[in-house]
């Protein structure tokens, strides 16, 4: 071993893993009563954004979703959007964003390929997670997320995304990745040529998109 080498492994005191989830904390430190959210009548500081993606860690993580785990979405541009993108990495889980477009055969294929344990949709697309849902032996917990804005569809749980957040701490102790190798995201091709095909994107894979910093 190198001179240059002895004594310098990473440690608690000289290393700590990159992570989007300090570009939130930082944020909401700095600038808490900053404007995050702007949808229709909605309006939220950066430290009620802050806490409502801790409430949702707290929450899926009181569920037993944790390190590994995929939650699945089904969601439009939403504030709930924003907020499962830093809750869900704030306990080690894997977001698996589904395109609102596809069919529920694809929707279900993911699902199940994916290993979902939570699917959180909005109440817009009620038809065809109700259709997808059906195909499965094992669904996932699936929770509703009822758009003002929207003000229609109809729910395909019982379980309310707000409902779900009020379970949650609002001073929830999430925990920083163990290094920049572990997934933080699951996406699916449409499967235009047979079934979707899946790829996962480590947090180093997402950090040093060039996108992900613009």
């Amino acid at each position: 071993m190198s001179i240059y080498e002895q004594g310098l492994g990473p440690s608690a005191v000289n290393h700590i893993a990159l992570s989007p989830l300090s570009f939130l904390e930082r944020t909401a430190n700095i600038y808490p009563h900053y404007p995050a959210v702007i949808h229709g009548s909605i309006r939220r500081t950066w430290a009620q954004t802050y806490t409502r993606c801790r409430r949702l860690a707290s929450a899926l993580a009181g569920r037993g979703i944790g390190k590994g785990d995929t939650v699945a979405v089904m969601l439009p541009n939403i504030p709930e959007m924003l907020e499962v993108h830093f809750g869900v990495p704030m306990i080690g889980a894997v977001l698996n964003p589904l395109n609102v477009r596809l069919d529920a055969e694809a929707i279900a294929f993911m699902l199940q390929h994916g290993e979902a344990k939570v699917l959180i949709t909005d109440r817009e697309f009620h038809d065809v997670i109700h259709a997808a849902i059906g195909m499965l032996d094992h669904p996932p917990l699936v929770i509703d997320v009822n758009d003002p804005e929207y003000g229609e569809g109809q729910a395909v749980s019982d379980l309310d995304y707000e409902a779900l957040l009020a379970e949650g701490d609002p001073a929830f102790d999430w925990k920083w990745p163990v290094n920049e190798w572990q997934a933080i995201s699951l996406n699916y091709t449409s499967g235009t040529t047979g079934n979707p095909k899946g790829w996962s994107t480590t947090i180093a894979g997402l950090i040093s998109t060039p996108w992900a910093t613009r």
